[in-house]
């Protein structure tokens, strides 16, 4: 290959926050469950996406919409900033919102306006559900926010089904940040919860989908216990080593020309990303170019694995690791050692560990008091086991290396 035709030759993977993949790999089985929902005549379970940051949420809530759409469905939402859970009248400002692109287009009443003049004609002018015709409705409501935001949503569905139209679909992405009482009495995510309990019970096919991080689905439980009732609950985990074979290989395959990956490489990749197709992205899109850069320069395209992980530590992990204190740091690193703990760990195991490890153990009580502030941090959660896990996937894998180059 000349050094001309290295230089036309495009880099296919694409790492970032959202980025749709050249190929989503592996997510079969989620997208037939959520093609499953939408069958449902009465909405009677809505969807809740969970996983770790890189695990792909974004990328397959986007991959939903056009199957929603195809399927008769309207689709709205946006990502739900901390600003939605202020209070419940922001909540109720934010769903209106994004009801209010779907219901725009929907004229209500039609009338004829005489224009003013000798040999005047008349004029037809139509009335939609604009944002301003919602919030009129809205204020003229008795009641309290929730009775006021269920009789918009119950008059929307009204003028909605005359159209050819299976139900609507309110996606929000980030919903772990819906929280009550961030403001003394308020409380946001209940009401987001009770109103679409109610409005469903009464055969209004609007549907849910949240999709956040895995502390979401225990913020719903606490929030409404109902809501585990309410919720089919995905949990995106890792690739298998096939769906990541494919994540690294199909990319290629669509292209005309381009450099192969070796099956070493191949084997390199799936064992350093983990399975995370964010990682995988990265890993094969930084050794894509440096394979370019290689190839130029007449040398052959042989993987820098280390080069790479040198990379990634610096992109995406020493910002989440700078979150934490020197004693923090400790507390990780104890966890990182422990066996299994890319899945989770327990206070026990950390006092225990800490005890051999360090020359200032941890005590249980501080143990769980850091680990609170680190929950907060966003560096670990603990989830429905009562166990905690790093909310940063390879995480463990990132302080192991740190801590091989302090030495």
């Amino acid at each position: 290959m000349t050094k001309r035709a290295i230089q036309t030759l495009e880099n296919p993977y694409r790492p970032g926050a959202g980025h749709m993949p050249p190929y989503l790999a592996g997510r079969e089985k989620e997208t037939d469950e959520f093609e499953r929902l939408l069958k449902q005549t009465t909405i009677l379970s809505n969807l809740v996406l969970t996983g770790l940051r890189g695990t792909g949420k974004t990328v397959l809530l986007e991959t939903f919409r056009p199957i929603a759409v195809r399927g008769g469905w309207f689709w709205v939402g946006s990502d739900l900033s901390e600003s939605a859970s202020v209070s419940e009248q922001s909540m109720a400002i934010r769903l209106m919102t994004d009801l209010s692109v779907v219901t725009s287009s929907v004229i209500t009443a039609t009338r004829r306006e005489r224009q003013i003049g000798f040999g005047g004609r008349s004029k037809k002018t139509h009335q939609t559900m604009d944002y301003l015709a919602l919030l009129e409705t809205y204020d003229a409501t008795p009641g309290l926010v929730s009775d006021k935001l269920k009789n918009v949503l119950e008059i929307s569905w009204a003028n909605l089904s005359r159209l050819d139209c299976r139900g609507l679909i309110f996606a929000y992405d980030e919903a772990q940040n819906l929280a009550d009482g961030l403001t003394a009495g308020e409380y946001p995510l209940s009401l987001l919860l009770d109103v679409f309990q109610s409005i469903q019970k009464k055969g209004v096919p609007f549907l849910l989908a949240l999709v956040g991080l895995p502390t979401l689905h225990t913020q719903l439980v606490n929030a409404r216990t109902y809501s585990e009732r309410m919720f089919r609950v995905l949990f995106l985990d890792r690739l298998s080593n096939e769906a990541s074979r494919e994540a690294i290989l199909k990319p290629l395959e669509s292209m005309e020309h381009s450099i192969p990956f070796t099956p070493k490489a191949i084997k390199s990749t799936i064992e350093n990303s983990g399975g995370y197709p964010f990682f995988i992205q990265f890993i094969c899109r930084e050794a894509y170019d440096l394979a370019l850069q290689k190839l130029a320069a007449g040398k052959p395209p042989k993987l820098s694995i280390d080069e790479i992980l040198r990379k990634l530590d610096s992109d995406f992990f020493a910002a989440r690791w700078s979150r934490a204190t020197d004693r923090q740091r400790e507390l990780l690193s104890v966890a990182a050692r422990i066996e299994g703990s890319e899945t989770e760990f327990t206070i026990q195991q950390l006092v225990e560990h800490s005890k051999k490890e360090l020359a200032k153990p941890f005590s249980a009580s501080h143990a769980n008091q850091m680990l609170v502030s680190l929950c907060e941090a966003g560096l670990v959660y603990k989830n429905r086991r009562g166990k905690y896990s790093f909310a940063v996937p390879l995480l463990n894998r990132f302080i192991i290396r740190q801590m091989k180059q302090r030495k």
